[in-house]
């Protein structure tokens, strides 16, 4: 295995057993530096366990056939991620192979489970790669992972070498050096860095010989007339004028007005003020319409709520006088909306201005490939069905599709990792040559033809910048970023710009720091992060304490009608939440047809999707365990009333009761007169 001069610098420290994060540019070859340290790990190591983590489903499979493809004729391999049934085996996968390859959920998941055939300890493994390491912070999966290993490192036991890859640790949201130099500390001390290695003897040939994008502004300028828009704002404001809520914020098509109505319907669902909750649920769908009218085309956002409002009509009885005000208001002004999105006349200017970007990149030749990113799923699907549907690109030869994450969303359609698998074979391949990708393809993607990358109204931070500007590796490649002249997009993007070289220069800091003085600052780094871990759990062991389940009541979120008591409630593998009251199922109805998702679970199998017999409001969907059918409720749907107050939640972790663990083999008893 070829290696650069560059690249023999940079893994030194790492071929001598000590902790490093590797920081080069995209496209200089981190991976193939990690994988070389594999192999050297491997064959100097009796009783060696690799495992190579990753962000994202799609680098699983790259990593595996591409820098770490050579050893498969040395060493056992395995590649993980959700769809895989080996992931409910991993315990075995560990056992029987000399290196795996997965997402770090599932190594997550795997130190957190009580089966035998799944669990597995950091111990067990004697090297541990992390791929785009800067999202080792904070909350995120891969700071979990390394909080486990700080854990250990505190008891004294042995554990695994770490090395880290990064093109861009960021600034972790800091202005200043000060602050830059702190985040680029903490993540060092959250990975029990030794060393941030970088080149400094090639540094000249990196930058002259690894090929970078160029960039460019393309900036459009405001619509002259928007009447599609200014009908849907007219709208919002009788609704609130029906609200009567003067005080309300009208910034309408604004993610501050998003958060306002979201805080709204809150307190609308926490008050049982049901005129309040569904006039702010409908006006934060107008809002999403105005969001899309901005981004893409105005016949998105007019399906947008027509969908939304047919959804309505399917699943609600509409017997309540707001949903009829509501859904009335929207049929009185159907027509008229759909008329002037049809009007070309007052179409986005940014279409315009992205045809004029693919048209110069496409234009006669058929090797380009493009990316472009957007920030959500139905505007990567939207942007999608524009080329479709535009004969001049269609004209030009460009054969595009969507790729997405492969979690559920409501939004829009989820892809399967089948799904994205071929869409990204396809695209190395030259099949297709133009993907409208939401953040799933920002780091780590590797396609050396692509020539052009499109950031479409983005505003994110410098780390999504500086990677989703690194998938454009083909020579004189383009990095295009559109949005509207003097937005807040083009602002965003030029203190981007600034916070890059801000993170270089704070990267060089902690490098130069005396030894002696990065050891201690780390220690004392990891120390408060352990001790922090330690209170936060506590906090939550307390919180889930502060109520008796036997006086906790859920309500339909909708309706308010109450459905059952927290002690009602178990939880399986610790993460599904089921009701095993057998009277519950008089609360709700079922659909016809069982719920798909592209994954398969050990012992449990979805069925019908569950809404309330009142209301129809969603409640979640039935799980099938071992033959034993048992409502599945998502927390999102129900007002949970403690002693205390009536409060909303997003995630089952929040709730202020304890909630036991599910007996197969009680239930059994109980309901059937049947042992295990």
């Amino acid at each position: 295995m070829e290696l650069r001069d560059y690249q023999w610098e940079v893994i030194e420290p790492a071929l001598e057993g000590k902790n490093i994060i590797i920081w080069l540019p995209t496209g200089a070859g981190k991976t193939r530096a990690a994988a070389y340290i594999c192999k050297r790990h491997l064959e100097s190591r009796d009783r060696s366990k690799v495992i190579v983590l990753v962000n994202t489903v799609p680098l699983v499979d790259q990593h595996l056939n591409n820098e770490f493809s050579f050893l498969k004729n040395r060493s056992q391999i395995a590649a993980i991620s959700g769809e895989s049934s080996q992931r409910l085996l991993f315990s075995e996968v560990v056992k029987t192979n000399d290196l795996i390859i997965c997402t770090a959920q599932i190594l997550q998941n795997a130190l957190q489970s009580q089966e035998e055939e799944m669990h597995v300890d950091l111990p067990d493994f004697s090297l541990l790669v992390i791929d785009e390491c800067h999202h080792t912070h904070k909350d995120s999966t891969y700071n979990k992972i390394m909080e486990d290993y700080l854990k250990r490192k505190m008891k004294g036991q042995n554990l695994p070498q770490i090395v880290g890859l990064t093109a861009s640790l960021g600034t972790g949201g800091a202005n200043s050096l000060k602050g830059a130099q702190e985040h680029i500390l903490q993540i060092c001390a959250n990975l029990d860095t030794a060393k941030i290695m970088s080149s400094d003897k090639y540094k000249l040939y990196l930058n002259t010989h690894i090929p970078q994008s160029r960039k460019q502004y393309d900036v459009t300028e405001e619509r002259p007339l928007d009447p599609f828009g200014a009908e849907i704002k007219e709208i919002m404001s009788r609704i609130h004028t029906y609200l009567d809520k003067p005080d309300l914020s009208t910034d309408f098509g604004t993610q501050i007005y998003e958060q306002r109505i979201v805080e709204l319907q809150k307190e609308g669902a926490e008050g049982f003020c049901r005129k309040t909750r569904v006039c702010a649920l409908h006006l934060r769908k107008y809002n999403d319409a105005l969001l899309i009218n901005e981004s893409v085309r105005m016949i998105d956002a007019f399906q947008t709520l027509e969908e939304f409002y047919l959804l309505e009509r399917a699943t609600k009885e509409l017997q309540d006088l707001t949903e009829r005000f509501l859904v009335q208001i929207f049929d009185r002004n159907k027509e008229h909306l759909l008329a002037l999105a049809k009007d070309a006349r007052y179409e986005n200017p940014k279409l315009d201005k992205l045809q004029q970007v693919l048209q110069n990149q496409f234009r006669g030749d058929g090797g380009s490939r493009g990316i472009v990113f957007v920030r959500t799923r139905q505007g990567a699907h939207s942007l999608y069905q524009w080329v479709l549907d535009n004969v001049d690109l269609q004209q030009q030869g460009i054969k595009a599709a969507v790729l997405t994450g492969a979690g559920y969303s409501s939004q829009a359609k989820h892809m399967t990792q089948h799904d994205q698998q071929d869409v990204i074979h396809r695209f190395r391949k030259g099949e297709l040559n133009l993907l409208f990708s939401t953040s799933v393809a920002e780091e780590g993607l590797d396609v050396p033809e692509c020539s052009i990358v499109v950031r479409y109204g983005l505003m994110t931070n410098e780390i999504a910048m500086m990677q989703a500007r690194g998938r454009a590796r083909a020579p004189n490649s383009i990095c295009s970023v559109l949005a509207k002249a003097n937005s807040k997009e083009v602002a965003r993007e030029r203190l981007n710009e600034k916070l890059e070289v801000l993170m270089e220069q704070a990267i060089k800091w902690v490098q130069q720091m005396p030894p002696r003085e990065y050891t201690e600052t780390i220690e004392m780094l990891q120390r408060e992060a352990v001790i922090s871990r330690m209170m936060r759990n506590i906090e939550i062991e307390n919180r889930r304490r502060l109520h008796d389940p036997d006086f906790v009541r859920l309500y339909c979120i909708n309706c308010n009608e109450a459905v059952c008591h927290g002690s009602d409630l178990r939880t399986i593998e610790k993460t599904h939440h089921v009701n095993i009251n057998p009277n519950f199922r008089l609360y709700y109805r079922k659909s016809p047809n069982a719920v798909e998702i592209p994954r398969n679970f050990r012992d449990w199998k979805p069925g019908c999707s569950i809404s309330c017999n009142k209301c129809g409001q969603d409640w979640g969907m039935e799980m099938i365990y071992r033959a034993v059918t048992l409502p599945m409720l998502a927390v999102k749907n129900f007002v949970v009333e403690s002693p205390n107050d009536r409060r909303t939640y997003k995630q089952w972790s929040k709730v202020t009761f304890a909630i036991e663990e599910f007996d197969y083999s009680q239930y059994c008893e109980t309901n059937f007169g049947l042992d295990d």
